[in-house]
């Protein structure tokens, strides 16, 4: 049921499970994505929640959008699920960022990794595949541990915004998901950098600190840097390789 008393019945506990989902690839999302465009947040969030109960995570990085969601989630329904993959080759601020999230919100967070350690991989493989395949050291280490998850759930919600990528300029809060079989929910779409980074100010968000050494957005430490060009995002990953998605979300 699309409308307000999703949020209404969530914010009294009272949220009710569908047996099964009702979206296929065959539904047509244009009214539901028409109700919530200039709805607030958590009337998407709620709506979620109660659509799909167990059945819906959020995955995050704990990227600047992905905390605020997420904070968001935590205030709605404590115990929310959360997922994140942890490629073995994260930054030390991001998993001190982890632990500081764990710490405060009420979450059941879910760690993924690949089957394959690192020393695993390189004799698998080679020494350094991110320099000489970035492509499939991110299929490895990001896209395959999701989509193991992914299997067992009906929908997830993104970080997504339409403003960091030219990839992801017509990125709609709601579609079906063909990679991985579910609906995929990107509730801050349309919302911008700068109103991303009021909120987590205003609110005292944790967000990782590198992002005040200059990094617009944070994956692994072999293909990440700091970028003079705060108003794209995704300038420091995979610096001169043309690449600017790991996977997860569009195809490389």
């Amino acid at each position: 049921m699309i409308g307000p008393d999703s949020a209404t019945h969530l914010t009294q506990g009272n949220i009710t499970l569908l047996s099964a989902s009702p979206f296929s690839a065959e539904t047509d999302f244009s009214e539901i994505n028409h109700y919530f465009a200039e709805r607030p947040l958590n009337d998407l969030l709620a709506w979620s929640l109660v659509t799909f109960g167990s059945k819906v995570a959020l995955v995050t990085s704990f990227g600047p959008t992905g905390m605020v969601v997420l904070d968001h989630l935590a205030k709605l329904n404590p115990g929310v699920k959360v997922i994140t993959v942890d490629t073995d080759f994260l930054f030390e601020e991001t998993y001190a960022l982890r632990e500081r999230v764990q710490r405060r919100y009420p979450i059941q967070l879910e760690i993924r990794k690949s089957t394959l350690t690192p020393a695993v991989q390189a004799q698998l493989y080679q020494p350094q595949l991110w320099q000489v395949n970035p492509d499939l050291c991110c299929h490895l280490r990001k896209v395959m541990p999701l989509a193991e998850v992914l299997q067992g759930y009906e929908a997830w919600l993104t970080g997504l915004r339409r403003d960091q990528a030219s990839t992801r300029t017509d990125l709609p809060l709601l579609a079906w998901d063909a990679k991985h079989n579910l609906v995929k929910i990107n509730p801050l779409a349309n919302w911008t950098r700068g109103q991303v980074w009021s909120y987590l100010l205003e609110n005292d968000v944790p967000y990782n600190h590198l992002h005040d050494l200059g990094y617009g957005s944070i994956g692994c430490t072999h293909c990440t840097r700091p970028t003079s060009d705060p108003a794209d995002e995704r300038a420091g990953r995979w610096q001169g390789r043309g690449k600017v998605e790991c996977g997860i979300h569009y195809s490389v």
